[in-house]
C-alpha cells in the first residue's frame, strides 16, 4: 500500500498486528451452521447450572431477554442497569418496527432474502455467517413476542400486519404503531421479572459498571458504582455479558438517550477486548432538525414514515423560505425518487442521509437558518392523506405525528414535516466470534454493543431484531459451551486482580474530583461532538481526520487538567457520572477517527471524499478493505494517556453472497 493509504501508520497513529479469524462458526453449508453449532456446543446439566453465576450489564432488549432466558434455564444471573428501572433502557425509544422473514405478504421474502438485504445494506462489510443466523432465527422472535402479548399491528382480517423499511423491496417489518421498542421491551421486562420472582435473577438498578475484572485471562466480574450512595461494589461470576448499547453520544447531539454511553464497552476494550469498526456510525435520515445551540439531544422520527411520506426540497433556492403548500408540484424536487427510481424514498439510511446533506449543501434546504444554513428537507404526507384518508394515516402514524406537533408546534397533517439526518445507531462495537464471545474469554457481548451483524450500515428495523435474537436465541445456546467448563475456581474480593480493578476505579474517581478546574463536563462533551460531527460525520477526509485527532488530543489533555466536577464521590453525583462517561468518549473519539483514517474507501455510513464514483456514490475497494478492523488497546495511564492502538484484520469471506458494488437505482 502507498503512504497515502497508510496515513495512520505514516503518522505513527497505529501499528498492525497479527490477523484474526472467527474459529467458532462450523464448516459446511451456511444454512446448516447454526444447527450444527447448537448440537456441537457442550451442555450443562440442570444441577450444574445452579452452581454457575452470570453477570449481565444492560437491561434493554438484548440484556433483558438474555437475563430472562438464562434465568429460566437455571443459571444464577445478576442484572445491572444505570437506570432506575430495567424498563427505562434505551430500547424503549425504538419506534418503527422489527424485521422477520415470515413472508406474510407473499411478496417474495425468505430467510435468504433477509440475509442478502442485510449484507447488501451493510455494504458487504459484515460477517455473513452471523448475519445468516440472524435472518434464520428472526421468525422465532415474532412467535415469542406474540406469545408474550406484544400488541403488534394487525390487518383487517386479524393477521399480523407488515410494512416496508429502507433498503428492501418487501414488507417484513412487524410494528406496534410507533412504539415497537416500548412494547417489545415490556415483553422482555415481564419475562425478566418472572425470573426475579422465581429467584434466578437479581437486579441491580442505578448501578454503573466502571471496570471489568479479568483473572488468568478470563472475565470474572465487574466493579460498579452505586449511583445513589456512591459506594464502589465488587461483583464476581463465572462469565460476564455486556449488553450496554451503542456509543452515538460521542457526537453529543444524537437521537440516543442522554445517559447512553460507551463506558462498559470501553473499560472492556482497555482490558483487552478488541473494538471493531468503531468509525461505522449510522446517520438516521428522518430526525427533527437542529433548532439552535441550546439543544442537548435530537429527536428521531421513525423511518417507517418513509413508507407513505414523500421527501422533497424546492428546485429553486429562492423558494426555500416559502410556505411549502405554496410551492407548485413542478417546482418540487423529489430527489430520492429522481435519483433512485427502483427504491425511491425507501433507499437505505446512509444514502438517504447523504443525499439530504447534498441538497442542503446546494442551498436548497428548508426551515429556519441555524448558523448560515437551512438544515432540513420536507417529508410530505399530502399524497398519502389524499390516497388513504387522514384516519388511515393517523392509525398507522398518529403517535409520531402527535410527537412532532408537540416538539415543533406544526401540524404534520396540514404542513409537511421537516427532517434532517442525525447520529443514531453504531454498527461498530466490541469484536465477537460466532458464539458472541469477545477476545477476552468469558466476556460475551450482545446487541448494539457488538459489531457482528450490520456491517457499515444498519437496515431499518434490524436493531430490535438483533437485540432479541442475541438475547433469546443465540447467547443462551453459545454461552453454555463456555460455562460447561465451569464452575471456575472461586474468587474472593481480596484476590490481587480484583483488588487492582477496584483500586483503578477508586483512583479514577479521586482524580476526577481533585482536578477542580474551570470548565464544565458538558462544555468538553459539546466541543468533542462538534469535532466529531464536522470531521468524522457524514463525510470524512484524510485532512479533516488528521485535524480531528489533533483537536481531540488537545481537548483530552485539557479535560484532565481543567474539568470541574462538583460534589463528592460517596453520594449521588451526576456530575461525576457524566465526567467518567465523557472521559471515555474523549478516548473513543480518537480511535474512531484513526479507524476512519485508515479505511481509505467509502462503504455504507463511512464516506471518504477520496473514494467516490463520478456521480458521488460510495466507492468500495474490496481488494484492500474487505476485512473487519479489530483494534487492540495497548494501555496508557487511564487518565487520558493512550498507547498506540494495534490493528488486527479479520478477512471477510463471502461464499453465499457475491461481492459487488451496491446499487439502489
Amino acid at each position: 500500500m502507498t503512504d497515502t493509504i497508510n496515513a495512520g501508520i505514516t503518522h505513527g497513529l497505529y501499528t498492525e498486528g497479527e490477523p484474526i479469524a472467527d474459529t467458532k462458526a462450523p464448516a459446511g453449508p451456511i444454512a446448516q451452521m447454526w444447527t450444527t453449532r447448537r448440537f456441537e456446543a457442550a451442555l450443562v446439566n440442570p444441577a450444574n447450572r445452579r452452581k454457575l453465576d452470570v453477570i449481565i450489564v444492560g437491561t434493554g432488549l438484548a440484556g433483558g431477554s438474555a437475563a430472562a432466558t438464562l434465568g429460566e434455564a437455571g443459571y444464577n444471573v445478576k442484572s445491572f442497569c444505570f437506570q432506575d428501572s430495567p424498563r427505562r433502557a434505551h430500547s424503549i425509544a425504538a419506534q418503527g418496527g422489527i424485521n422477520a422473514a415470515k413472508n406474510y405478504k407473499e411478496d417474495g421474502d425468505s430467510v435468504y432474502r433477509l440475509f442478502y438485504d442485510t449484507v447488501k445494506g451493510g455494504d458487504y462489510r459484515s460477517r455473513e455467517t452471523n448475519v445468516y443466523r440472524l435472518a434464520e432465527v428472526s421468525a422465532n422472535i415474532i412467535d415469542q413476542c406474540v406469545a408474550q402479548g406484544v400488541p403488534f399491528a394487525r390487518d383487517y382480517g386479524g393477521l399480523l400486519d407488515n410494512r416496508s423499511f429502507g433498503g428492501v423491496q418487501v414488507s417484513r417489518t412487524f410494528y406496534a404503531r410507533g412504539q415497537t421498542g416500548q412494547q417489545l421491551l415490556i415483553g422482555a421486562y415481564q419475562a425478566l421479572e418472572r425470573q426475579v420472582a422465581a429467584g434466578t435473577v437479581t437486579t441491580y438498578t442505578r448501578h454503573e459498571m466502571l471496570e471489568i475484572v479479568v483473572v488468568d485471562g478470563r472475565a470474572r466480574g465487574i466493579i460498579v458504582r452505586d449511583l445513589v450512595t456512591g459506594e464502589i461494589e465488587t461483583h464476581l461470576a463465572d462469565a460476564v455479558v455486556l449488553a450496554s448499547g451503542g456509543y452515538g453520544n460521542v457526537f453529543f447531539l444524537s437521537t440516543n438517550a442522554m445517559g447512553s454511553n460507551v463506558t462498559a464497552s470501553w473499560r472492556a476494550h482497555r482490558k483487552g477486548a478488541y473494538m471493531a469498526n468503531p468509525c461505522f456510525t449510522q446517520i438516521h435520515p428522518t430526525c427533527i432538525p437542529v433548532s439552535g445551540e441550546h439543544q442537548s439531544k435530537l429527536t428521531l422520527m421513525s423511518e417507517s414514515l418513509r413508507n407513505d411520506g414523500r421527501i422533497w426540497v424546492p428546485k429553486n433556492r429562492e423558494d426555500c423560505d416559502k410556505d411549502p403548500r405554496d410551492i407548485p408540484e413542478e417546482d418540487r424536487d423529489y430527489y430520492l425518487e429522481r435519483i433512485y427510481p427502483s427504491y425511491g424514498n425507501l433507499v437505505p439510511r446512509d444514502i438517504a442521509s447523504r443525499q439530504a446533506k447534498n441538497v442542503c449543501d446546494e442551498g436548497r434546504g428548508v426551515g429556519p437558518k441555524v448558523g448560515d444554513f437551512r438544515r432540513g428537507v420536507y417529508l410530505d404526507f399530502a399524497d398519502a392523506i389524499e390516497r388513504l384518508g387522514k384516519a388511515a394515516v393517523s392509525e398507522k402514524y398518529g403517535n409520531l405525528f402527535d410527537m412532532y406537533a408537540r416538539i415543533t408546534g406544526e401540524d404534520p397533517y396540514t404542513v409537511p414535516m421537516r427532517i434532517y439526518p442525525a447520529v443514531h445507531y453504531v454498527m461498530g462495537g466490541l469484536w465477537v466470534d460466532y458464539d458472541l464471545q469477545s477476545s477476552i474469554p468469558g466476556l460475551f457481548v450482545a446487541g448494539e454493543a457488538n459489531y457482528s451483524d450490520h456491517g457499515a450500515n444498519r437496515l431499518g428495523a434490524s436493531a430490535l431484531m438483533q437485540g432479541l435474537a442475541d438475547g433469546y436465541f443465540v447467547l443462551p445456546n453459545t454461552i453454555r459451551d463456555y460455562l460447561a467448563k465451569g464452575p471456575f475456581e472461586p474468587l474472593s474480593a481480596d484476590h490481587p486482580e480484583v483488588v487492582a480493578a477496584r483500586r483503578s476505579v477508586e483512583s479514577r474517581t479521586e482524580r476526577l474530583l481533585a482536578i477542580n478546574g474551570e470548565r464544565s463536563v458538558d462544555s468538553f462533551h459539546r466541543e468533542l461532538g462538534q469535532v466529531m460531527w464536522e470531521y468524522c460525520g457524514m463525510e470524512r477526509s484524510e485532512e479533516g481526520l488528521l485535524k480531528a485527532i489533533d483537536l481531540i488530543r488537545g481537548l483530552r489533555e485539557e479535560f484532565w487538567r481543567n474539568v470541574r466536577v462538583l460534589g463528592a464521590g460517596d453520594t449521588l453525583n451526576q456530575s461525576l457520572e457524566r465526567a467518567g462517561r465523557v472521559a471515555d468518549f474523549l478516548e473513543l473519539g480518537e480511535l474512531m477517527c484513526i479507524d476512519a483514517l485508515h479505511r481509505r474507501e467509502s462503504c455504507g455510513s463511512h464516506f471518504r471524499v477520496e473514494s467516490q464514483t463520478e456521480d458521488g456514490e460510495a466507492l468500495r475497494h474490496d481488494d484492500e478493505y474487505a476485512y473487519v478492523a479489530a483494534w487492540e488497546s495497548t494501555g496508557g495511564d487511564g487518565f487520558g494517556e493512550l498507547g498506540t492502538p494495534v490493528l488486527h484484520k479479520e478477512d471477510l469471506v463471502y461464499e453465499a453472497i457475491q461481492l459487488k458494488q451496491r446499487s439502489y437505482k
